[in-house]
């Protein structure tokens, strides 16, 4: 058998949330048929995609003789993603200044920036982009309202000479700013703006239409809780981490979580849990963060690494919330290790690519460690047990920054 001869999961469920993405389930179907080929390719395994059913698809693996049926549910919030992406490019400056205004008011941004500063330059990136995008629009609209008055002083009075003007800046202006966001899929200026605006919409509060999502896939989970399975494995990455904090939190305290039943486990990847957890409202957040740490009903493993700038890599996030207590036992917080685990060319050819690599927890690895994401969700071992006895990444960051850490 694989795994040295052990095996202690044959069915599992996988609940995957995604982060603030716009696409819907199947694109992590696909994501996931094409790099579990490759990952067995390369670590000498067995894994395929056996149906795609509902939000979902089913997998089948066989590693060295020991045979696992996994069955992947994803939550859908790629509906409110859109939703909220869907502003006018005025009302989108709008949330700008508000978004910002929110992370320096509350104190946040700079507690941030101590702690990683990769992550918040992505932060700052969209303002930044946007304001550039805003001074270039104005230039050009005021270039050409002047153009305007020269040809026209002339022949027109001012008084209607200068409206005309006005209508030729203002067209322009608009004309400049709706090309950028037609190119948005290019650099994202847009994108990030409205994923740290939705966040901050209720100052680190959920909204009540996510919140009610929640609910309902909490309600999958709760019953996968109740099922044959042996595992019942939870995986957030980047938005969708704290977002699987909040839902286990809410199994565990209305008693969903039982004695005898399956395994729970939770994996996070490249998680940004301080972009919520460090604002004044994220009170739900963080009691879900100092429940989860100390519960004995899972197991829970966080994953990230120093190369991908969009994440807080390393960053115990528990610990740096300011809300860890003396009874912790969560995260084991471990390093994916981009530049040990990716052979050169790979790194090479990823490394400036910031959105690919934050996605790469997902994908195949040219020389896996003891994190492989296929392992992990199709492979004999339940996460527990493939982590029991793993010590945490030396390199890991546990001070508390949060000036926020009120539970209630």
């Amino acid at each position: 058998m694989s795994e040295d001869g052990r095996q202690d999961v044959r069915r599992r469920r996988v609940f995957y949330i995604p982060g603030y993405d716009p696409f819907p389930p199947r694109r992590y179907r696909e994501l996931y048929r094409r790099e579990a080929a490759r990952q067995a390719a390369i670590s000498g395994y067995r894994i395929a995609l056996t149906a795609a059913e509902g939000q979902g698809w089913r997998v089948a693996g066989e590693f060295g003789g020991a045979r696992v049926e996994s069955r992947f549910e994803v939550l859908v919030w790629s509906d409110i993603v859109r939703d909220s992406m869907g502003r006018s490019i005025a009302a989108s400056y709008g949330q700008l200044l508000r978004t910002a205004w929110i992370y320096l008011a509350s104190g946040a941004l700079p507690r941030l920036f101590r702690l990683r500063k990769g992550p918040v330059i992505a932060a700052l990136y969209p303002v930044v982009m946007l304001l550039l995008q805003l001074a270039l629009a104005a230039a050009l609209g005021l270039a050409a309202a002047g153009l305007t008055g020269r040809a026209l002083g002339a022949a027109l009075p001012p008084a209607v000479a200068v409206p005309v003007q006005g209508v030729v800046l203002t067209t322009v202006l608009a004309a400049v700013l709706a090309w950028f966001r037609a190119r948005d899929g290019r650099v994202f200026a847009y994108y990030l703006m409205h994923d740290y605006a939705f966040t901050t919409a209720m100052r680190g509060a959920y909204p009540p239409r996510l919140e009610a999502r929640l609910a309902e896939f909490a309600k999958r989970i709760a019953e996968a809780l109740g099922s044959d399975a042996d595992e019942v494995l939870v995986v957030g990455h980047s938005s969708g981490a704290h977002l699987a904090v909040s839902v286990l939190a809410g199994l565990i305290r209305r008693g969903q979580v039982r004695p005898g039943g399956p395994l729970l486990a939770l994996l996070t990847l490249g998680q940004v849990v301080p972009m919520v957890s460090f604002l004044p409202a994220a009170t739900r957040l963080r009691a879900d963060l100092r429940l989860l740490s100390e519960s004995d009903a899972l197991s829970w493993v966080d994953v990230s690494a120093p190369g991908d700038g969009c994440s807080f890599a390393l960053c115990d996030p528990v610990a740096v919330s300011g809300v860890a207590g003396s009874g912790r036992r969560w995260p084991l917080v471990i390093s994916a290790a981009f530049r040990q685990t990716l052979l050169p060319q790979t790194w090479a050819r990823l490394r400036w690519r910031f959105f690919r690599l934050h996605f790469q927890y997902l994908c195949a690895f040219d020389r896996p460690g003891d994190y492989d994401y296929f392992r992990i969700t199709a492979g004999p071992l339940s996460l527990a047990r493939r982590f029991a006895g793993r010590a945490p990444s030396r390199s890991r960051i546990e001070t508390p920054l949060s000036g926020h850490r009120s539970l209630a």
